[in-house]
């Protein structure tokens, strides 16, 4: 299954759409914010500084209020640092947001009228504070750039400062391998990596993020200009071990909604079996090693975030609340594969079992917030 084709957060702005329950991804882009801001003073103190124009890029954009969130705490951090160190801003920021073709730009450029006005504002602001401060007068240029990021995406040397968060950990593809010479299933009734999968589909699983993040750099190095910065956010794990826990459990949760379903003849074991998730928590030593392997970028600065699959939601709706984030997120996949008519069956089943879960145990998701700089 190539994800390209099938993966995208639920549209629109109803209960189940991503818009509306993308809570837990608006809290990690709030942990890039001192990344982004350290990553745009380097580049305004660098000899390249001042610039015409800038290139600025967020891939795996998605829709929603995230989506404009980025850009514009990036623009406001370019006129604050410019501010602050009395450099001049650029005539004109290039903004490009990236995600797949499926994705609901239309949501987002919806939101473009508030973004613009936020700017304009923010240069009023500036302007009446004081008359020696230097206030924003750049032109913001908004453009959606469709396509997967596996790949190229922009003219060389076009970006001089590119964000993506919660993206990287979806692959291009599910991993080859996953079957014997017989074609027999090797995950049965997993949907990803589990306590029992075997040593051999967890190879292809670490294979498949290696060549795809690989190619990930390699792409982006054509693109990035001298001295270009990047920050990347993914969820992850903390051991070495992928069958650790916090690696995989949301999706082991969602596997067994799933069998019950099989046990009571409503899904067929054998759409269980023969579904494997295209995604991927990766460990820091895995990210570091591909990264140094391709040669690109090297690494600015990096941190491990933990983050409570409940965080902001009030207790006696905390698994539904997190099933529905789910749901926003991997229903696309799930309903390509399974059929629409079952999904609010399933995350109906799924809320009770994540809720009976954070009942004993605290679950947490790691992600990883990574500053990489283009190399000379």
């Amino acid at each position: 299954m190539e994800t390209v084709e099938t993966l995208h957060m639920n549209k629109g702005a109803g209960e189940t759409s991503y818009a509306m329950n993308s809570s837990l991804q608006r809290k990690i882009i709030s942990l890039t914010k001192q990344a982004t801001e350290k990553a745009i003073m380097e580049i305004i103190c660098s000899k390249s500084w001042p610039i015409m124009k800038m290139g600025i890029a967020d891939l795996g954009c998605s829709s929603g209020p995230n989506a404009l969130r980025v850009i514009l705490e990036i623009v406001e951090a370019i006129n604050a640092t410019s501010n602050m160190l009395d450099r001049p801003t650029p005539k004109e920021l290039m903004l490009y947001l990236n995600d797949l073709f499926t994705n609901d730009f239309n949501n987002t450029f919806a939101s473009l009228p508030s973004f613009h006005q936020k700017i304009r504002q923010e240069k009023k602001n500036n302007q009446t504070k004081n008359n020696n401060t230097r206030y924003f007068d750049s032109t913001c240029f908004v453009a959606a750039v469709p396509g997967t990021f596996y790949g190229r995406l922009f003219p060389s040397e076009s970006i001089h400062f590119l964000h993506s968060s919660s993206s990287l950990h979806w692959l291009s593809r599910v991993p080859s391998g996953l079957e014997d010479e017989s074609r027999r299933r090797l995950n049965k009734g997993k949907l990803y990596i589990s306590h029992n999968t075997p040593n051999c589909v967890l190879e292809a699983y670490s294979q498949q993020f290696q060549n795809d993040f690989s190619y990930f750099l390699e792409s982006r190095s054509q693109e990035m200009a001298h001295e270009g910065h990047m920050v990347l956010s993914l969820m992850g794990r903390e051991s070495r071990d992928p069958t650790s826990v916090n690696g995989f459990y949301q999706w082991e949760l969602l596997a067994q909604a799933l069998m019950t379903m099989v046990s009571e003849g409503i899904v067929e074991e054998e759409k269980v079996d023969s579904f494997n998730a295209p995604y991927y928590a990766c460990c820091y030593e895995e990210l570091k090693m591909v990264i140094e392997k391709e040669g690109s970028f090297m690494v600015n600065s990096h941190e491990t975030y933990e983050i409570d699959w409940d965080e902001g939601m009030e207790l006696e709706i905390r698994g539904e609340g997190f099933a529905r984030a789910m749901r926003a997120v991997v229903e696309s996949i799930l309903e390509y594969h399974f059929g629409s008519h079952i999904m609010d069956d399933l995350f109906g089943r799924y809320a009770q079992l994540v809720d009976h879960h954070l009942s004993n145990a605290r679950a947490k998701l790691i992600t990883f917030i990574i500053s990489l700089v283009k190399r000379h």
